[in-house]
Protein backbone atom coordinates (compact mmCIF):
# COMPACT_ATOMS: atom_id res chain seq x y z
CA UNK A 1 0.00 0.00 0.00
CA UNK A 2 2.65 2.59 0.87
CA UNK A 3 4.33 1.73 -1.91
CA UNK A 4 1.34 2.80 -4.53
CA UNK A 5 0.91 6.09 -2.36
CA UNK A 6 4.44 7.34 -3.45
CA UNK A 7 3.94 5.92 -6.63
CA UNK A 8 0.57 8.55 -7.27
CA UNK A 9 2.24 11.55 -4.97
CA UNK A 10 5.07 10.99 -7.84
CA UNK A 11 2.68 11.27 -10.59
CA UNK A 12 1.17 14.27 -8.61
CA UNK A 13 4.58 15.96 -8.68
CA UNK A 14 5.33 15.33 -12.23
CA UNK A 15 2.09 16.94 -13.41
CA UNK A 16 2.56 19.88 -11.21
CA UNK A 17 6.02 20.24 -12.82
CA UNK A 18 4.72 19.85 -15.83
CA UNK A 19 2.28 22.36 -15.61
CA UNK A 20 4.57 24.73 -14.11
CA UNK A 21 6.85 24.77 -17.47
CA UNK A 22 3.70 24.89 -19.68
CA UNK A 23 2.58 27.61 -17.85
CA UNK A 24 6.44 29.44 -17.93
CA UNK A 25 6.86 28.35 -21.83
CA UNK A 26 3.53 30.37 -22.59
CA UNK A 27 4.41 33.42 -20.50
CA UNK A 28 8.07 33.81 -22.11
CA UNK A 29 6.19 32.91 -25.59
CA UNK A 30 3.69 35.71 -24.93
CA UNK A 31 5.89 38.02 -23.72
CA UNK A 32 6.86 41.14 -26.14
CA UNK A 33 10.59 41.04 -27.50
CA UNK A 34 11.53 44.52 -26.47
CA UNK A 35 10.22 44.26 -22.42
CA UNK A 36 11.27 48.41 -22.82
CA UNK A 37 13.58 50.23 -20.74
CA UNK A 38 12.71 49.64 -17.50
CA UNK A 39 11.82 46.49 -14.70
CA UNK A 40 10.12 47.42 -11.57
CA UNK A 41 10.45 46.41 -8.71
CA UNK A 42 9.48 47.47 -5.73
CA UNK A 43 12.13 46.03 -3.27
CA UNK A 44 15.79 47.51 -3.02
CA UNK A 45 18.53 45.78 -4.59
CA UNK A 46 20.53 43.32 -2.52
CA UNK A 47 23.32 45.84 -0.78
CA UNK A 48 21.77 48.90 -1.40
CA UNK A 49 20.62 49.92 2.35
CA UNK A 50 22.69 52.86 1.50
CA UNK A 51 24.24 54.14 -2.01
CA UNK A 52 27.99 55.45 -1.03
CA UNK A 53 28.55 59.06 -1.37
CA UNK A 54 31.02 61.18 -2.24
CA UNK A 55 31.94 63.32 0.36
CA UNK A 56 33.88 66.37 -1.75
CA UNK A 57 31.34 65.93 -4.16
CA UNK A 58 27.91 65.97 -2.69
CA UNK A 59 26.12 66.17 -5.91
CA UNK A 60 28.43 63.44 -7.21
CA UNK A 61 26.00 60.53 -9.15
CA UNK A 62 25.80 57.83 -5.97
CA UNK A 63 27.40 54.60 -6.81
CA UNK A 64 25.36 51.68 -7.37
CA UNK A 65 22.63 53.31 -9.04
CA UNK A 66 22.51 51.60 -12.09
CA UNK A 67 23.85 52.35 -15.78
CA UNK A 68 22.01 53.63 -18.88
CA UNK A 69 19.41 56.54 -19.25
CA UNK A 70 17.54 56.87 -16.05
CA UNK A 71 16.44 59.21 -13.13
CA UNK A 72 18.14 58.34 -9.64
CA UNK A 73 16.14 59.78 -6.86
CA UNK A 74 17.90 60.22 -3.52
CA UNK A 75 15.33 60.10 -0.63
CA UNK A 76 18.36 61.06 1.88
CA UNK A 77 19.81 63.93 0.13
CA UNK A 78 16.58 65.35 -1.60
CA UNK A 79 18.73 65.32 -5.15
CA UNK A 80 17.80 63.94 -8.45
CA UNK A 81 19.97 63.05 -11.28
CA UNK A 82 18.68 63.23 -15.07
CA UNK A 83 21.41 60.47 -16.47
CA UNK A 84 21.69 59.55 -19.97
CA UNK A 85 22.16 56.38 -21.91
CA UNK A 86 26.08 57.38 -21.58
CA UNK A 87 25.65 57.00 -18.25
CA UNK A 88 26.53 60.69 -17.94
CA UNK A 89 24.60 63.18 -15.46
CA UNK A 90 22.70 65.40 -17.66
CA UNK A 91 21.01 67.59 -15.01
CA UNK A 92 20.51 67.40 -11.21
CA UNK A 93 19.15 69.25 -8.60
CA UNK A 94 17.74 69.52 -5.24
CA UNK A 95 14.35 68.88 -4.45
CA UNK A 96 11.89 69.33 -1.60
CA UNK A 97 10.55 66.07 -0.69
CA UNK A 98 6.99 65.06 0.05
CA UNK A 99 5.57 63.68 3.34
CA UNK A 100 5.53 60.03 1.96
CA UNK A 101 8.75 58.42 0.68
CA UNK A 102 9.18 56.30 -2.27
CA UNK A 103 10.78 52.72 -1.00
CA UNK A 104 14.66 52.51 -2.72
CA UNK A 105 14.33 50.41 -5.84
CA UNK A 106 13.28 50.44 -9.34
CA UNK A 107 10.63 51.74 -10.65
CA UNK A 108 9.08 53.41 -14.14
CA UNK A 109 7.11 56.15 -15.10
CA UNK A 110 3.19 55.21 -15.66
CA UNK A 111 2.10 58.45 -16.10
CA UNK A 112 2.45 62.08 -16.74
CA UNK A 113 0.08 64.80 -16.49
CA UNK A 114 0.72 68.87 -18.23
CA UNK A 115 -1.21 70.85 -15.38
CA UNK A 116 -3.27 69.17 -12.48
CA UNK A 117 -4.00 70.07 -8.97
CA UNK A 118 -1.55 68.26 -6.08
CA UNK A 119 -2.29 65.93 -3.22
CA UNK A 120 -1.43 69.23 -1.62
CA UNK A 121 -4.01 71.17 -3.03
CA UNK A 122 -1.88 73.07 -5.36
CA UNK A 123 -2.08 73.70 -8.89
CA UNK A 124 0.97 71.82 -10.60
CA UNK A 125 2.63 71.00 -13.92
CA UNK A 126 4.97 69.02 -15.33
CA UNK A 127 3.69 65.82 -13.12
CA UNK A 128 5.82 62.55 -13.57
CA UNK A 129 4.23 59.61 -11.67
CA UNK A 130 6.50 56.29 -10.52
CA UNK A 131 4.92 54.58 -8.06
CA UNK A 132 2.55 55.07 -5.07
CA UNK A 133 2.84 53.88 -1.26
CA UNK A 134 -0.25 52.99 0.56
CA UNK A 135 -2.87 54.54 -1.80
CA UNK A 136 -0.56 57.81 -2.17
CA UNK A 137 1.12 58.22 -5.96
CA UNK A 138 4.34 59.40 -5.96
CA UNK A 139 5.91 61.57 -8.33
CA UNK A 140 7.70 64.71 -9.41
CA UNK A 141 6.14 67.91 -10.26
CA UNK A 142 6.47 71.57 -10.31
CA UNK A 143 4.30 74.54 -8.69
CA UNK A 144 2.86 76.55 -11.09
CA UNK A 145 3.51 79.91 -8.47
CA UNK A 146 7.04 78.20 -8.38
CA UNK A 147 7.04 77.50 -4.64
CA UNK A 148 8.93 74.71 -3.32
CA UNK A 149 7.78 74.84 0.18
CA UNK A 150 7.80 72.00 2.72
CA UNK A 151 4.32 70.12 2.70
CA UNK A 152 2.19 70.02 5.57
CA UNK A 153 3.75 67.29 7.45
CA UNK A 154 -0.14 66.06 8.92
CA UNK A 155 -0.90 65.62 5.28
CA UNK A 156 0.22 62.62 3.27
CA UNK A 157 1.31 63.79 -0.10
CA UNK A 158 3.34 62.39 -2.70
CA UNK A 159 4.23 65.70 -4.74
CA UNK A 160 8.25 65.58 -5.01
CA UNK A 161 8.56 69.56 -5.73
CA UNK A 162 10.79 70.61 -8.39
CA UNK A 163 11.43 74.55 -9.69
CA UNK A 164 9.85 75.17 -12.53
CA UNK A 165 12.79 75.03 -14.53
CA UNK A 166 13.70 71.22 -13.31
CA UNK A 167 10.66 70.50 -13.54
CA UNK A 168 10.60 71.46 -17.49
CA UNK A 169 13.17 69.19 -17.67
CA UNK A 170 12.09 66.42 -15.95
CA UNK A 171 9.23 66.62 -18.38
CA UNK A 172 11.54 66.21 -21.50
CA UNK A 173 13.62 63.80 -19.99
CA UNK A 174 10.81 61.19 -18.40
CA UNK A 175 8.66 59.93 -20.99
CA UNK A 176 6.48 56.62 -20.05
CA UNK A 177 8.93 53.74 -19.11
CA UNK A 178 11.64 55.68 -18.09
CA UNK A 179 13.52 54.36 -15.19
CA UNK A 180 13.49 55.58 -11.97
CA UNK A 181 15.74 54.36 -9.26
CA UNK A 182 15.60 55.27 -5.64
CA UNK A 183 18.07 55.37 -3.41
CA UNK A 184 18.43 55.55 0.05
Amino acid sequence: MASSSAGFVTGLTAAALATIGVLGYQASASAPADTGRARVSGTPAPGASKAPRDRRHPDALPAGSGRGERVVYSVDDDRVWLVGADNKVQRTFRVTPSTVDPAPGTYAITSRSKRVTGSDGMPVEHVVRFTSVEGVVIGFSAAVNGSTAKPDPDERTGGIRETRADGDAMWRFATIGQRVVVVP
